[in-house]
Order: structure tokens, then sequence, then C-alpha cells
């Protein structure tokens, strides 16, 4: 097959620039696969760095005023199209999306776009580009029935799931995962270090865990240890941890190149978003490290919990329920190193890369068939 990638982020990216590298890495190797990233983009970098994979700068302008720069970007990829002839073009979002449909030759590849978060999906735009859209990956069962409620119930629709790389996010040998928990609990082993790498972004329900921590008994809450990765805060937020009582009980590490060391150094993780998420890869690299988890029932977030066996499942926004549950773990600590294990086991057996790109290729190759 001969495939095309594309992402409209222009700095991180996140979930998106993630997603498209592992599989793009994995099945270069077997297919010839290109990516269209908007120059200076995290996935543009990255892609450049893989083997065999080659790379189009690409801009994506959005918005009513860009549009000069949009007939600028949709004429160079019209071309590019064009030029490569390719089987199937990937989109993984709505910018994208729509720059390739006004691109695409007349004689056009299979067109699939994969509904990384839990926006609706409605309007006259979204209806049109599903008259043009021949399959959708959901990346969670939650995400599959939502899109059956759309336009989008005419495609065909996949279930795959993501996949993260279960052999670089294992378990850290006991003594460099010791060291590590020394560097943020001060060699005090009576802290319990309750973590996520899932960022700050405000949908990502933090703030509630913070409201939830001065619900606790005082004496379990001095115990506890937040360290949450990601963009620093804003200034109202951290003045709110402040105002809260737990500047010094939560720590901002920044952006982390390799969070592994934080998710290593962790009792337990916390994905407690009420907003955009749909199955969250942070989650699962944590639970590939051997963590149990904490997430909200909230769309796809409790599809990767066996609850009570390798994580636990709060209600959105409930913070007398977060409390509640981080006191559990807190006096249930000795049973957390089993939950972390058991967490481990059920990366191994379905949340591995082979798994995830072998699913995806699938899926392609029916499509194509069809």
């Amino acid at each position: 097959m001969k495939l095309l990638y594309t992402n409209f982020h222009g700095g991180d990216g996140g979930g998106h620039t993630t997603y498209v590298r592992e599989l793009a890495a994995a099945l270069a190797s077997r297919h010839e696969v290109h990516v269209a990233a908007p120059p200076g983009s995290r996935l543009n970098r990255e892609a450049r760095a893989l083997p065999g994979v080659f790379v189009l700068d690409q801009p994506f302008p959005n918005g009513i005023n860009k549009w000069k720069a949009r007939r600028r970007a949709r004429v160079q990829l019209a071309a590019y199209l064009r030029e490569q002839a390719f089987d199937l073009v990937h989109v993984n979002g709505s910018a994208d999306h729509r720059l390739v449909l006004s691109a695409m030759p007349a004689r056009r590849p299979a067109l699939v776009w994969t509904k990384h978060n839990s926006k609706p999906v409605r309007g006259i735009g979204a209806a049109l580009r599903a008259r043009r859209t021949d399959m959708v990956i959901a990346v969670c069962d939650y995400t599959r029935r939502e899109l059956l409620q759309t336009a989008y119930r005419r495609c065909r629709l996949e279930t795959v799931y993501n996949g993260v790389d279960i052999e670089r996010w294992s378990p850290w040998p006991a003594d460099e995962a010791k060291a590590e928990r020394v560097s943020w609990n001060g060699g005090d082993d009576g802290v319990f270090l309750l973590g996520s790498n899932a960022g700050t972004a405000s949908y990502k329900g933090w703030m509630d865990l913070m409201e939830a921590l001065p619900l606790l008994p005082p004496d379990i809450r001095q115990r506890v240890r937040v360290l949450i990765a990601g963009v620093p805060p804003q200034a109202a937020e951290l003045e709110r941890v402040a105002a809260l009582g737990l500047s010094d009980q939560v720590v901002f590490p920044g952006v982390l190149s390799d969070s592994r060391g934080l998710v290593a150094s962790l009792d337990a993780g916390f994905v407690l978003s009420y907003g955009v998420e749909t199955i969250s890869f942070a989650c699962r690299e944590m639970m590939s490290m051997g963590k149990p988890v904490l997430v909200t029932r909230y769309a796809g977030l409790p599809e990767n919990i066996h609850e009570g066996s390798d994580g636990w499942i709060v209600p959105v926004r409930d913070r007398q329920a977060m409390a509640e549950a981080v006191r559990t773990l807190v006096e249930q600590r000795s049973v957390l190193p089993a939950m972390g294990a058991a967490a481990r086991e059920h990366a191994e057996r379905e949340f591995g890369l082979p798994l995830f790109v072998g699913r995806t290729e699938e899926a392609y190759e029916k499509l194509l068939r069809a």
C-alpha cells in the first residue's frame, strides 16, 4: 500500500502525533509511507527521523481570515496527491480533513479519518465530509457508539484501540524506581505519590483533584503528594492551588522530554478528564509501567480499567468520590503493587503496538478490498 498520513497540529500535537508516528514507524517497513505535517511541528520533526518515511512540509491553515494561506496549501497538497497517487489517505482532525477533501484528485484514494476526541460531530460541514469519507476509525467503543448517531454512520466503522510501546513503557527495576521516588518524596517513605503524565489542560480534571484533597482527613491529606507533568499551569490556577493550601504538596515539573522517571516513582496514577478525552495514551502508558490508575467515568477512559483489579473509576467531577478514592489508595497502599502487576499484564495483553498496528493495517486492507 501507498499511504499518506496527515495531521494539522503545528506544535506538539499530543496524542495525534504519537498516533501517526507509531503507525508510520511500524508500517514503513512493508508499505510506502508519507506524512504531511506543518513545518516545525513535532510530528514533522519526528517523522523525518523514521527510516523509510517521506515527509511533506504541509501547513493546514484554519480560519476565514486565512483564505489565501488555505488556497496556497490546497494547491500544494493537490499537486502532491496527483503526483504520488496514494492508495489511502488517513486524516486525523477537521482542519486536515477539510483540506484533503478540497485537494482530492479526480481518481481519488480511499479516505480514512480517526476520531481522536469526544467533541460533538454535528453541522453541515461534518455531514458533507462524511459523504466523501470511506472509513472512520474509533479509538474506543464509546466513540463508535457516538459516531453511529452522526452522519458518519454511513461509513465503514472500525474500532481500533490506541496502542503504546509497552517495551519502552515497562516497569523499572525496584532500585531505580526507589531512587527516582527519593527525588520526589525527599526520602520519606511515608509520602504517597499520586501523579499523571496526561498534562495540565483544564479538561484533564486535575483541578478537581485539588478541590478533593482538602476533603480528606488531615492525617491522610498530609501524606499525599501530587505530581503533574505538562505545560505549567496558568497563574490563576496556581493561585487556586495555593488558596487550597496545597502549594507544598503539588509539584508541576513542566513538560518532560521523558516522563518515565516520574511515572516510575508513583504509587498510583490518575486521569480525571471531563471533556475532549477518548481513551488516553497517558493512562495506558502508566498502566504499562505497572501503575494502577484512577480514572473518571468519561468517554472511553473506563474501557482501560478492570475496576478493582488494576484501577478505579469515579464519577466525572465528583470531588467527594475522588477524595474517598484517594483515601482508599492511601489506606490500602499495600495492595497497590499487586494491582500494578495486574495493570502491566493488562497492557501486555491489549495495549501493545503490534496489536494496534496490525488491526489498523487489517482495517486498511479490508477497505481497499471493498
